[in-house]
């Protein structure tokens, strides 16, 4: 548990209704300044940094080092068959509001389980479910202040945990604790994401399933006769959420909340496996929503979803990840030609789908696949992949774990599984990126969710791998680089207490660092709502941006802010008679 110090108030300009000469002002779109009267604190504590004690016990490697956790998604039966391949996913957030990172770990056979932060690597497990979980999202749906969990089953069902630690002396979640279903949400699903879409302060759902899992549960026609699966979107009304139908099919492994057209208002992308085409719906003004094909071209098979700017230009790119060798090398095309000889070509009635990773750029008038030209077509058979600033240099560096198991298509490989090495990308320049393998990231024990935090305390990423049919695993940050700020955003008073939605732009002398506040990203995977600056050790903080999800703009002199910090920006609603 970190020490709290006393709160600083450190920039007299709060909520500013001004941005010229700072960087929102590039970003499309109108900007209201509302609710002016609202108050913001702001509590800067230090980070763990290394001291000369730490140094010796946990020395900088410039790599990560790894820790087993006792934890393995399991499976029925020894061979492994789709879609129990698929694996489970995991969460990153602070559940008992203690300042230190938490972390659930899902399971398709076996116990799933919150692991309790308790410092210094240690972790303690409680039992919340037995079996059958697939994703998951740590979310405050009740506005307590208290995130709680939301998942979504290899049934279809989503399942929620209310965080009772709101209440006097009572424990976040006891063991006895059984899940229930959110009143109104009905419909089949397999991905999940949160966010406030209609931008009336609490947060709304979208779901999506994954029909192929559910045709081969159910059968072709009683999947159709329920009319609930596809992609729904879930208004929240006050705790009730009341459904709308976007779409009546979907293999959506990943779902992704973005503004694509600059008009400040989050719109859903889908992820969709196989041939079907990934789904785009932009978010309009009067509440309805739009079937769109922004992109030229996208991935035959969308395993994964996120976005980042990646080269500081204050636009975000978004990248799918897909399923194709990393490397030409014999013994890998070996593996993987079978495979390859069997899979359909994409459907020439829409629009161009390639079997590679796609990463999509704004040109100023378009979207624009520029996987090549950064250098990462291919990463294997990807599952979570997700961009964090690893190196602390300033710049987004990506991560992609891989693997596959099933015997339906790797009969003939030893144990009908395909072995392939996680990959590490670091961001050369802000123009490409290159293989990472001093890192030793490259674990090969079959990752699927996978989300990055700092664990430790000491502001840089660390990674969590929940891996299938093998222990799930932590890597330990030593690369002992750069510097970095953490910013945690509370809007107390709303239902929106985590700001999803909500842009930073960070100003420093080395450059403009921008981050969004996701719950979701890469595949399954729950993220921190706790924002990581990576920056040069040279590094001076100018100003913070903070453009929370109702527009309201916050800006924050930079001359108290140092590098090395947490910082925790509380914005309180007014009062009114």
């Amino acid at each position: 548990m970190r020490t709290f110090l006393p709160a600083i108030l450190v920039s007299a300009l709060l909520l500013c209704a001004c941005s010229a000469g700072f960087g929102f002002d590039k970003l499309q779109g109108s900007t209201s300044y509302s609710a002016l009267s609202d108050s913001l604190s702001i509590t800067v504590n230090p980070l763990n940094l290394r001291t000369a004690s730490t140094a010796q016990s946990r020395p900088c490697t410039g790599g990560f080092v790894e820790h087993k956790l006792p934890h393995v998604t399991g499976t029925a039966f020894e061979r492994v068959t789709y879609f129990t391949s698929n694996g489970a996913g995991l969460a990153v957030g602070d559940l008992d509001n203690d300042g230190d990172e938490d972390f659930i770990l899902a399971n398709l056979l076996g116990p799933n389980q919150i692991f309790w932060n308790e410092g210094n690597w240690q972790f303690h497990p409680q039992l919340l479910l037995d079996g059958s979980l697939r994703g998951l999202a740590l979310v405050d749906v009740d506005g307590d202040g208290w995130l709680d969990i939301t998942a979504t089953s290899r049934s279809g069902t989503l399942l929620y945990w209310h965080n009772q630690g709101a209440e006097d002396n009572s424990a976040p979640f006891t063991d006895e604790q059984e899940p229930v279903r959110l009143r109104g949400v009905t419909g089949l699903a397999y991905s999940l994401q949160w966010g406030d879409l209609d931008r009336d302060g609490d947060l709304d759902l979208v779901t999506a399933s994954y029909d192929a899992s559910l045709e081969k549960q159910m059968g072709r026609r009683a999947l159709d006769a329920t009319d609930q699966n596809g992609v729904f979107i879930y208004e929240n009304g006050n705790g009730r959420f009341l459904p709308t139908r976007l779409a009546s099919r979907a293999q959506g492994l990943a779902l992704q909340l973005q503004d694509l057209n600059g008009d400040r208002r989050l719109d859903i992308l889908v992820g969709n496996d196989f041939d079907l085409h990934d789904a785009v719906f932009l978010n309009q003004r009067d509440g309805s929503w739009l079937a769109s094909d922004p992109f030229a071209t996208t991935t035959f098979s969308t395993m994964s979803f996120d976005s980042g700017d990646i080269d500081n230009d204050g636009q975000l790119e978004l990248f799918a990840a897909d399923m194709h060798p990393y490397s030409e090398e014999p013994e890998i095309m070996r593996q993987w030609l079978p495979v390859m000889e069997t899979m359909p070509p994409p459907n020439p009635d829409d629009a161009p789908q390639v079997m590679a990773n796609v990463l999509q750029e704004w040109q100023g008038d378009d979207w624009s696949d520029q996987a090549e030209s950064w250098r990462i077509p291919f990463s294997g058979w990807s599952w979570s992949a997700q961009f964090g600033d690893i190196d602390q240099d300033g710049l987004l560096d990506l991560y992609v774990v891989n693997g596959m198991t099933a015997m339906e298509i790797f009969r003939h490989l030893p144990g009908d599984e395909l072995v392939e090495e996680n990959q590490a990308y670091r961001n050369d320049g802000g123009n490409r990126f290159t293989p990472a393998p001093e890192w030793k990231l490259n674990s090969t024990a079959g990752g699927r969710g996978m989300s990055m935090a700092d664990f430790d305390g000491d502001g840089d990423l660390d990674v969590l791998i929940n891996n299938l049919r093998s222990p799930s695993q932590m890597f330990e940050n030593r690369l002992c680089s750069g510097q970095s700020l953490l910013v945690d955003l509370r809007h107390l008073g709303s239902g929106n207490t985590r700001a999803l939605g909500a842009e930073l732009l960070l100003h420093t002398s080395t450059g403009i660092y921008r981050r969004s506040v996701h719950a979701a990203g890469g595949y399954l995977s729950g993220r921190s709502a706790r924002q990581h600056f990576g920056m040069p050790l040279e590094s001076r903080i100018i100003a913070l941006e903070v453009r929370w999800p109702d527009r309201v703009l916050s800006l924050i002199d930079g001359r108290a802010l140092q590098p090395g910090s947490l910082l925790t920006i509380t914005r309180r609603a007014a009062q009114t008679d």
